[in-house]
């Protein structure tokens, strides 16, 4: 199946099974927004759950803060957001249509690489185990064509982005032999700027009004509670402040789903640390939240780090964890070394002094910080298109399953009364009574077939179902399925708590990560 074909029925599970619904669906939806619903905030929830438990309840020199969305304007004006959060943008005079012209051009790279990744695939399959794969992309004409054309492509782009050359973008774009995607020409108007931020007034008239934003990151709240957090918690070098809060972005080219949004949620981390020792904690976090993500089981191939070639210039070390979404590699997570821009810039426009004192330096100075940045959405897409499996089975017949890292799922167990009658619902709504203090326990009506309520489960990616039936009142015991290999046993009731509990509590992904303070 193509992989545009399989996206295309991932946002479908989602709307149907109650994940992701597009916001203001009766009034025919708003563009680029969207609404989670009953399953997806479960399993929104339970990443947040994760990453938070893995920064602040992990580490004993990190801890949390919840900040404002509205915040003082001159915050912008000092991060640099008010004069150089910008898109390069371009527009189609035939379709009518604005897209980000960088994107235009990395998507021409994804399909460089996607073309390369198609030969050595064909050639793997006709040549089996004997294969080499380095060999072949180092010696296959057809490869070495796409990694030249890719070569100098991902040059020109780089050198173009790193000067602000919109007459250079506009150039590739028409040397490629970009068309848009939905008139199929190649009439471009010129490349220029766009600001991402939304702006508002604050203030009861328009007289008395002042305009702010709403906030395009969450990280400004953080570094301007920096002394707060630090003199109130009597935090000493190193230590970190972490976040998770809404953001926006006025994105122009809002698309892939939940990848790209205009209102979107963010899980951050801010590490502050004495100057001369960023490079160590980069290094340091970088690993940690790979293996944060590799931590769910998800196939350790399916990431890679992307380092920066061109760095924001507040920043000295910068690289992407990128996922392999249907659509390719893409960002999930950053993680950059910020020096004391921030700091500085804060100091600088409050005209307070924003330092840190060392007692082991007697000396004040500004802390270099290291950030770790997810998205929340990105992270929630990456998980339901790895999860998401079409199996036909021995008998001839099909499913959907949900594969979700099982201390992620929306539901833990279902318990599934086999009819209506003889005291096997409350039997069943006893056993749901008990584990619902542990997990998320769902009790389902037995009005359809025990085979068409596992089903459902499946499709929403319940790891246990637990069958009640005639023989349970006489010997205790009940079915116990498990999602992914369909395996039943018949096991005691007492057992169930015991069996589940470990698999599906964020605990047991928190143990591999093994933090050593």
């Amino acid at each position: 199946m193509a992989q545009e074909d399989t996206f295309k029925k991932i946002v479908s599970h989602c709307k149907e099974y109650g994940f992701v619904f597009p916001s203001s669906d009766i009034y025919d939806g708003l563009a680029a927004v969207y609404d989670y619903g009953q399953n997806g905030v479960e399993l929104k929830n339970n990443i947040k759950q994760y990453w938070w438990q893995s920064m602040v309840l992990l580490h004993n020199n990190i801890v949390g803060i919840d900040s404002s969305i509205f915040m003082h304007p001159t915050i912008w004006k000092a991060s640099g957001h008010v004069d150089a959060f910008n898109d390069p943008l371009i527009d189609n005079r035939d379709s009518k249509k604005r897209y980000r012209a960088d994107v235009l051009i990395e998507d021409q790279l994804g399909k460089y690489e996607e073309k390369m990744d198609k030969e050595i695939a064909k050639a793997a399959k006709k040549f089996g185990d004997s294969f080499d794969a380095a060999q072949f992309r180092a010696t296959n004409p057809r490869v070495l064509e796409y990694q030249r054309k890719y070569n100098e492509l991902h040059t020109r782009f780089a050198n173009a982005m790193e000067a602000s050359n919109f007459e250079e973008l506009k150039q590739i774009i028409l040397d490629e032999g970009i068309v848009d995607p939905i008139s199929g020409t190649k009439n471009w108007t010129d490349v220029r700027q766009f600001n991402l931020m939304f702006s508002t007034e604050m203030g009861a008239s328009a007289d008395s009004s002042s305009k702010i934003y709403l906030r395009p990151e969450t990280a400004q709240g953080i570094f301007v509670n920096f002394l707060n957090v630090q003199k109130t918690g009597r935090m000493k070098l190193p230590f970190g402040i972490a976040q998770i809060g809404k953001a926006f972005r006025n994105e122009i080219v809002a698309r892939q789903f939940v990848f790209r949004m205009r209102e979107f949620e963010q899980m951050e981390m801010q590490f502050f640390c004495q100057p001369g020792t960023e490079m160590e904690w980069f290094n340091y976090w970088k690993q940690y939240r790979l293996a944060w993500h590799q931590a769910l089981g998800m196939g350790n191939d399916n990431y890679r780090y992307h380092d920066h070639e061109k760095l924001a210039h507040y920043a000295n070390a910068a690289t992407d964890i990128e996922f392999h979404m249907p659509f390719g590699f893409k960002e999930v997570e950053g993680i950059h070394s910020r020096t004391n821009f921030d700091l500085s810039q804060h100091e600088k426009f409050s005209g307070r002094q924003i330092k840190y004192f060392d007692p082991e330096r007697n000396e004040n100075y500004t802390p270099y910080v290291v950030e770790t940045s997810i998205g929340v959405d990105r992270m929630f897409l990456s998980i339901m298109c790895h999860s998401y499996t079409e199996e036909q089975l021995e008998n001839g017949s099909s499913r959907v399953v949900l594969r979700l890292p099982e201390p992620l799922a929306p539901t833990k167990c279902a318990v599934l009364p086999l009819v209506n009658k003889d005291g096997l619902p409350e039997k069943a709504q006893e056993i749901v009574d008990d584990l619902k203090f542990h997990f998320n326990t769902h009790y389902g009506d037995p009005k359809d077939s025990i085979g068409k309520r596992y089903r459902r489960q499946d499709a929403v990616g319940t790891p246990f179902c637990v069958t009640v039936d005639h023989d349970t009142p006489k010997d205790h015991k009940v079915t116990l399925r498990y999602r992914d290999t369909m395996k039943q046993e018949r096991v005691d009731i007492d057992a169930l708590r015991g069996i589940m509990e470990e698999r599906v509590s964020i605990s047991s992904l928190l143990k591999k990560l093994n933090v050593k303070e």
